[in-house]
């Protein structure tokens, strides 16, 4: 009964880091069509006068604002991407660190969690890596999400489109650092 109550404790734990992995690539796949969930726009006639006066500032001095609005909002994607990877991480994490220090546990349910909390490690290596890479390239921006058997890594826009020697540069460093097959890729271009 006990070795059942163990397994099933292993199990739930392992399903709620499946499903916090599952939650963050769904509100990534949101983002990236441009739906940012808590984005907020002020409202009034004070804050209309300073949007009006900074859009006039920013014609003066010759730059595009749509532009800069673009650049601002992809930044802004790629670092609430990052934020909520590492925050559903982190829950998974902590319920994994609970799990494998209750000494009602037993050894098998300790490794089991042990383990994910490796693999987990691991992702968030590799996941830097390729975003590292990938700027290194010469993209302005990167995530990436890594799962047991696939990997989604979202790329800033670049002024030409993303074309299909930027996607094999990508498609490559990602399959070098993960072993990964190219249909087990998707790249995504960040609007």
């Amino acid at each position: 009964m006990k070795l059942w109550k163990r397994n099933a404790i292993a199990a739930a734990i392992v399903l709620f880091v499946c499903g916090a992995v599952y939650l963050n690539w769904s509100y990534s796949q949101d983002t990236a069509a441009g739906k940012n969930l808590g984005e907020a726009a002020l409202v009034g006639s004070q804050n209309d006068s300073l949007l009006a006066k900074e859009d006039k500032n920013a014609s003066e001095e010759g730059k595009d604002a749509t532009g800069e609005a673009d650049a601002a909002e992809s930044g802004t994607y790629f670092s609430t991407a990052r934020l909520n990877r590492q925050q559903a991480r982190d829950n998974a994490l902590s319920l994994l660190q609970e799990a494998a220090k209750d000494e009602k546990a037993d050894q098998n349910a300790i490794d089991e969690a042990n383990a994910a909390i490796q693999t987990m490690a691991d992702y968030t290596m590799t996941e830097a890596q390729i975003e590292n890479l990938v700027t290194a390239k010469g993209y302005a921006d990167c995530v990436a999400f890594l799962g047991e058997n696939s990997i989604s890594v979202v790329v800033s826009a670049v002024e030409t489109g993303l074309t299909d020697t930027d996607a094999a540069r990508i498609g490559e460093i990602v399959m070098e650092q993960t072993g990964l097959k190219a249909d087990q890729i998707k790249i995504i271009e960040a609007e």
